[in-house]
C-alpha cells in the first residue's frame, strides 16, 4: 500500500517519469494525429511506454492526457470523448503501476489566453479544466499535474477549477519559462509561485522550455517567495537538429548534474521533459541513492511575509520590506469625471491614474468603482482588466459589493488583495469564502457590529475574532492583514494615540501584517498634507507594513523614503537616493513644457495603450489639418515602435504590447475611412502554423503587429499543409511567408514547406519562428530570417523587404 502522496514527498524525492510525446512517435503516432486517442486505438503502446519508466524507476506515471481538453481533443474531431478519453488514459496507467507508482494525471493548456489578451473569459477556462479534471478524479488519479503552461491566468484557473472538486486532490502547476526567466506572457518564478500557491497548488515548479540548468535558476527563484515543495521537470538540454532529427544533447548523466542544488531547494520531485528517456529517468533516479533527500525546514522565506502578485511582479509586505504603498486615487468618491466615465464604460481615467501613481512610486493600486446607477460587477471587471494591463502591480480590490469582488478576482492575473473583511458576521461569511476560492489575501478592518472600538484592546479583540474566521474559512492568519482604523483628530486628539497602540499590539498579539489608511488622520485641518505625512511617519516607526495614500502627494513619499531609512528598511539607501538624485525613471510618458505636439500625444496614446481616446485625437490631428499617412507614420507608427524598444529591454511585457496594439487598431479603423482605399501597403505576408502543429498563440500575436505596421496579413490559421501554403503563396504572390511551429515533432515540417517553394521558383522570403525554434535552425533548413518574438518579427520584415527593394 502507497504512503499519500504528500506525505510521501515530505520523506524521500519522487522521480517522475520521462517524456511522453516522443516516444508515441517513435512507436506509431502520425504526425497531426492526436496522442490521447491513442489511448482508446493503442492502449497497448501507451501501456509500453508507461512500462519502460516505470522499470526505470520512477515513482510517478504520468498519463497520456496533456492534450485532454475539450478545445484540444475538438481539433480532432473528438471533443464529445473528453470523460471516455481521460478516464482510460488513468486506468491504462493505473492497470501498470499498480501500488508500485503513484498516476499523475496530466492537464495541458487549451492553446488559448484568458482574456484581456486572448479571448476565452474566466469562467469558459473554468469550466474547461473543471471537465477535464473532474473525469481524471473520477476515474481514479493520485494527483493532478498542470504543465507546460505559458499563461498564469488559464493556469491559475485550472488549480481553482481543481480546487472547485476537491480541496484535497494534490495538485502541482508549473510553467515554462524562456532563458529570461519568464513566461511567454511575462510572468517571473516569483509571480508565478506566489499567485499558483494562493489558488491552492500543493507544489510549483517548472517543466519544458530549459534544460536542467535553467530550470535550477527559475526554482531557486520561486523558492524566494514559497516554502512549497518545488518540482523540477528540465527537458533534456535544448533542442537540436541532426540530420534532419530533432535532438535532445543532455545525457543521462548530464541531467543529473544539479541534484544537489535541487534538494537545497527542497525540491521533491524530479523528472523529465522533451527528450528524456527511460535511460535518463534511471540515472536520475540511481543519483538520488546515497544523497540527503530529508526536507530543509529552514528553505524559503519568513513565514510571517504576505506576498502579492501579479502577472509580471510580486510585493511583499511585512517581514522587514519596505512599507508597501497602496495608490487611492483609482475611487470616485469626490471624483465627478471619474464617475461618469465609469457610467458610460471607459476606463481612460483608470489607465491614466494606474500610470501617474505608480510613476509616483505606488506598489500595489487600489481599484474602487462604486457608485450608484451602475453595473458594478462589470465595471469592476473592466478596472481590474485596465489597471492591471496597463500598471502591472498588484490590486487591491475595493468593494462592499461580493457580486463585484468576485467578478474583479476572476479578471486578476495575480494574488490580489481584498479590501475588505470586518468582524460582522454578516461580512466574514459574504466576504472570506470569495478570499479562500480565488487564492487572495484580505485587509480585516478591525470593527464589528458595534462599530470601531474606542480602545487598542477592542481592535484587538476584533482582528482576532476575524482571524480564527479566516484559519476556520481554510485561509492561514498570514494572509489577513489588519486595519486597525485611522479616525480624525479634529474631532477627538486621542484617537490617533490609541491607533497606533492597537497597531503595535494587533502585530505583537496575532503575528499579522497592518494597513492604514492614512489621510483620514487629517479631515477638517489646515495644511492636511503636514498632519497626514507626520503621522504616517509615526505610523511606521509603530511598525506599520502597509498604506493606502495618495502617492502623487510628494509630502506623504517623502515621509515614507526618510522612514524606511530611518527604520533600516531602505538598504544602503537605495531608494531614497534614487528618488533624490534626480535620475528615478518614470513608468509613464513625461509631459514636455506647454502642449504637445498633436503627433507626440497620439505616440503617447499607443505607448499607454489609450484605446479608448486615440480616436478622438485622430480626430484632432485630422482636423489640424494632417493628411491620414502623416497621423500614421509620424504619429502612431513611432509609439508602437517605442514600444517595441521596450519589449526589447523587458521594460513591458506582451500583455502591454497587445493593449498598444488594439490602440493602433482603433486609430487605423478611424483612418482607413479617410484613406478610402489609398493607403499603401508595406507588404503582403502569409502567415501558417505548419502541418502537425495545432498552436497558433504566437503566430496570432505577430500577424496582429504586422498589421498594425502597415502589412497586408494572409493567415491560413493553424496544422496547414505544405501544398496549400504553397498554392496560396503563389496565388497571392506574396512578399513573404512566415512559419510557425511550437513542437519539437512539428518543427522539421518548416524545412519540407520552405523546399517546396524553393522547387515551385516563388521567389519569396521565408521567416521562421515558435518556442522550439531557434537561429541555428533556421539557417539550416535556409529559412531567410529568424525571429525568438513578435516584435522582433516585424522588426526584421520590414528591414528585410526595405532591404530587397521590394514593396516598401
Amino acid at each position: 500500500m502507497k504512503q499519500p502522496f504528500l506525505q510521501a514527498i515530505g520523506e524521500r524525492v519522487l522521480v517522475l517519469d520521462g517524456a511522453m510525446g516522443t516516444m508515441l512517435q517513435a512507436r506509431g503516432l502520425k504526425p497531426g494525429q492526436s496522442p490521447e486517442e491513442l489511448n482508446l486505438t493503442m492502449p497497448e503502446v501507451v501501456a509500453g511506454v508507461h512500462r519502460e519508466y516505470l522499470e526505470a524507476g520512477a515513482d510517478i506515471i504520468v498519463t497520456n492526457t496533456f492534450g485532454g481538453s475539450r478545445p484540444k481533443l475538438a481539433h480532432f474531431g473528438l471533443a464529445d470523448r473528453v470523460t471516455e478519453i481521460n478516464a482510460r488514459a488513468v486506468a491504462i496507467a493505473r492497470e501498470v503501476c499498480g501500488d508500485r507508482a503513484y498516476v499523475a494525471a496530466s492537464i495541458g493548456p487549451t492553446g488559448q489566453f484568458v482574456e484581456p489578451v486572448g479571448e476565452l473569459s474566466f469562467d469558459e477556462m473554468f469550466t474547461t479544466f473543471r471537465e477535464q479534471a473532474a473525469a481524471l478524479i473520477d476515474a481514479g488519479a493520485d494527483l493532478i499535474t498542470l504543465e507546460t503552461f505559458l499563461d498564469i491566468k488559464e493556469i491559475r484557473a485550472a488549480v481553482i477549477a481543481i480546487r472547485d472538486l476537491s480541496p484535497t486532490m494534490p495538485v502541482i502547476a508549473m510553467l515554462t519559462f524562456d532563458n529570461q526567466g519568464r513566461s511567454v506572457l511575462g510572468t517571473p518564478p516569483e509571480a508565478a509561485a506566489v499567485t499558483l500557491e494562493a489558488a491552492g497548488a500543493d507544489l510549483v515548479g517548472s517543466n519544458c522550455g530549459l534544460g536542467p540548468d535553467g530550470i535550477c535558476d527559475v526554482l531557486a527563484a520561486m523558492r524566494r517567495v514559497t516554502r512549497l515543495p518545488l518540482i523540477s521537470q528540465a527537458n533534456a538540454g535544448l533542442p537540436q537538429l541532426v540530420d534532419g532529427t530533432t535532438v535532445f544533447p543532455a545525457s543521462p548523466e548530464e541531467m543529473t548534474a544539479f541534484h544537489d542544488r535541487l534538494l537545497d531547494l527542497n525540491v521533491r520531485i524530479i523528472g523529465g521533459c522533451c527528450g528524456t528517456t527511460p535511460a535518463h529517468i534511471r540515472a536520475i533516479k540511481a543519483a538520488l541513492a546515497g544523497r540527503n533527500q530529508g526536507w530543509r525546514e529552514k528553505c524559503g522565506p519568513a513565514a510571517n511575509v504576505t506576498f502579492l502578485s501579479s502577472r509580471t511582479g510580486v510585493v511583499a509586505i511585512g517581514g522587514g520590506a519596505p512599507a508597501a504603498i497602496i495608490g487611492e486615487r483609482i475611487n470616485p468618491t469626490g471624483k465627478k469625471g471619474f464617475a461618469q466615465e465609469l457610467h458610460e464604460g471607459k476606463v481612460a481615467y483608470i489607465r491614466r491614474e494606474a500610470l501617474e501613481q505608480t510613476a509616483a512610486g505606488a506598489h500595489l493600486l487600489d481599484v474602487n468603482v462604486g457608485t450608484p446607477g451602475i453595473d458594478e460587477p462589470a465595471a469592476m471587471e473592466r478596472a481590474v482588466f485596465c489597471a492591471a494591463t496597463t500598471a502591472g502591480v498588484p490590486l487591491v480590490l475595493d468593494s462592499s459589493s461580493p457580486e463585484a469582488l468576485e467578478r474583479g478576482l476572476k479578471a486578476a492575473d495575480g494574488k490580489v488583495l481584498v479590501n475588505s473583511v470586518n468582524g460582522e458576521e454578516k461580512s466574514l461569511q459574504r466576504v472570506l469564502p470569495l478570499v479562500k476560492k480565488y487564492g487572495a489575501a484580505v485587509i480585516g478592518l478591525a470593527l464589528d457590529e458595534q462599530g470601531i472600538p474606542e480602545t487598542a484592546e477592542g481592535r484587538l479583540t476584533v482582528a482576532r475574532r476575524i482571524v480564527a474566521a479566516a484559519m476556520a474559512a481554510g485561509i492561514r492568519p498570514g494572509e489577513v492583514i489588519v486595519d486597525c482604523l485611522t479616525l480624525t483628530v479634529s474631532a477627538e486628539q486621542k484617537r490617533a494615540v490609541e491607533t497606533l497602540r492597537a497597531l503595535a499590539l494587533v502585530k505583537e498579539q496575532t503575528g499579522c501584517n497592518t494597513v492604514l489608511g492614512v489621510s483620514n488622520i487629517s479631515f477638517g485641518l489646515p495644511r492636511r498634507p503636514l498632519i497626514s505625512s507626520t503621522f504616517f511617519a509615526m505610523a511606521l516607526a509603530a511598525g506599520l507594513d502597509a498604506a493606502i495614500i495618495n502617492p502623487k502627494e510628494e509630502e506623504m513619499m517623502a515621509a515614507w523614503r526618510s522612514a524606511m531609512v530611518l527604520l533600516n528598511r531602505d538598504l544602503r539607501a537605495a531608494a531614497y537616493i534614487e528618488a533624490y538624485k534626480g535620475t528615478a525613471a518614470a513608468a509613464v510618458e513625461p509631459a514636455a513644457a506647454g502642449e504637445p505636439d498633436i503627433r507626440e500625444r497620439l505616440r503617447r496614446a499607443v505607448i499607454n495603450g489609450e484605446r479608448d481616446g486615440v480616436v478622438a485625437l485622430v480626430e484632432e490631428a485630422l482636423a489640424a489639418g494632417l493628411e491620414p499617412l502623416q497621423v500614421s507614420n509620424e504619429g502612431l507608427l513611432p509609439g508602437l515602435e517605442e514600444v517595441g524598444r521596450r519589449f526589447e529591454k523587458n521594460q513591458v511585457f506582451l500583455p502591454q504590447v497587445m493593449q498598444s496594439a488594439d490602440t493602433m487598431q482603433a486609430a487605423f479603423a478611424r483612418l482607413k475611412r479617410e484613406m478610402a482605399g489609398a493607403a499603401t501597403s508595406l507588404g503582403k505576408i502569409l502567415m501558417a502554423t505548419v502541418e502537425g502543429d495545432i498552436h497558433d498563440i504566437g503566430k496570432n500575436i505577430v500577424c496582429t503587429l504586422l498589421e498594425n505596421h502597415g502589412f497586408e496579413v494572409i493567415d491560413l490559421g493553424k496544422n496547414v499543409a505544405a501544398d496549400r501554403i504553397v498554392a496560396e503563396a503563389r496565388r497571392l504572390a506574396v512578399d513573404a511567408v512566415g512559419l510557425s511551429a511550437l513542437m519539437t515533432t512539428t518543427m522539421t515540417e518548416m524545412e519540407q514547406v520552405i523546399a517546396r517553394l524553393k522547387e515551385a521558383g516563388i521567389r519569396t522570403f521565408t521567416m521562421v519562428g515558435g518556442a522550439v525554434v531557434t537561429q541555428e535552425y533556421a539557417e539550416r533548413i535556409g529559412a531567410d530570417l529568424y525571429a525568438k518574438d513578435a516584435m522582433e518579427a516585424v522588426a526584421r520584415i520590414k528591414a528585410l523587404l526595405k532591404g530587397s527593394g521590394g514593396t516598401e
